[in-house]
């Protein structure tokens, strides 16, 4: 890199702000010009002239991208690219790149993924809350106990992450089916048809992409195909579930339980009825936020970003 590059740093304010953002700018060398922003159009000037723009979690639009005439890379911080217009950066024939083959994310999106599965299946949020209210509740909690062991697993979507949950659930000594757009070979894990998938599984994980095929994947047809002593959990994205057929199944009783650390919008509004609704555990996107996995993620944004500004080709370009 010999010449000064512009690059644009923009972290949304939920996922961290400015400290993660800075965190970024920190790793870049000297040639390069960082400008750190919580949103894209938050300085003109910055975006305008700006060669790289970094997100992770913030909104890049058409409008974004059209007043930035000097942009040649989009680079997201993070597995998933949804909240980044694609079709306006292809119009523009500015590649949109992800840190997918990094795998920064997958070790604790995977944790997340357990955490909320061993939080509904032992019921530990009524448990502890019935403890703090001096309640004994052991009476009522006998036998709404369930196990893992011995459960089938049903993961949508076997990348890095999905594959990262399937070893995880070798050791709780699940049966794992997996759905997916095309079979792959993983020791353990079988393919089968997404609705297949549903009807068998005990606990059903996504882990799959938002792209406007998979957006409400399951929907009240296919919510309907689970059996009613199943969770859901979703450490995706939240639009990957229509949330309010998701609440009236819980309401109904129509599932066990569902594990949610996304949601669509983010942060949620009070109005969203899984706030409210039976036999959730429910955490602020928090899967991807742990002190190794932002250091990991981080590394691995600089690291392609870096690599193309000194003459590399861009790294897990998307579409």
């Amino acid at each position: 890199m010999t010449a000064v590059r512009n690059v644009l740093a923009v972290v949304a304010p939920h996922v961290g702000g400015r400290a993660v953002a800075s965190g970024l700018a920190a790793l870049f060398p000297a040639e390069a010009h960082v400008t750190v922003v919580e949103a894209a159009d938050e300085d003109p000037a910055a975006l305008r002239t700006a060669h790289v723009l970094i997100t992770a979690l913030a909104p890049v639009t058409g409008e974004h991208l059209a007043a930035a005439p000097e942009l040649e890379l989009v680079q997201c911080a993070s597995h998933g690219f949804d909240y980044v217009d694609l079709g306006a950066a292809r119009a523009r024939g500015v590649p949109v790149c992800t840190i997918g083959s990094s795998g920064a994310e997958a070790q604790n999106v995977a944790e997340q993924t357990f955490a909320l599965m061993l939080a509904l299946a032992k019921r530990l949020i009524p448990a502890h809350t019935a403890l703090v209210e001096a309640d004994w509740a052991l009476p009522r909690l006998q036998g709404s106990l369930t196990e893992l062991s011995g459960k089938t697993l049903g993961i949508v979507g076997l990348g890095r992450i999905g594959r990262q949950v399937a070893r995880r659930a070798a050791a709780f000594d699940m049966t794992v089916v997996y759905a997916a757009p095309r079979s792959q070979e993983f020791a353990g894990a079988r393919h089968v048809p997404l609705d297949e998938l549903l009807r068998t599984a005990d606990y059903v994980s996504l882990h799959a992409p938002l792209t406007e095929e998979t957006r409400h994947l399951l929907d009240a047809r296919r919510l309907a195909l689970l059996k009613p002593t199943a969770f859901v959990i979703n450490t995706a994205r939240g639009a990957l579930i229509d949330q309010n057929a998701l609440a009236d199944a819980l309401e109904k009783g129509a599932l066990a339980g569902a594990g949610l650390d996304v949601f669509d919008p983010e942060p949620p509004t009070p109005a969203l009825r899984l706030l409210r609704a039976p036999n959730v555990v429910l955490s602020p996107h928090v899967g991807g936020v742990t002190r190794e996995t932002l250091v990991r993620i981080a590394l691995a944004a600089v690291e392609n970003v870096t690599g193309y500004l000194a003459g590399g080709p861009p790294r897990d370009v998307i579409g």
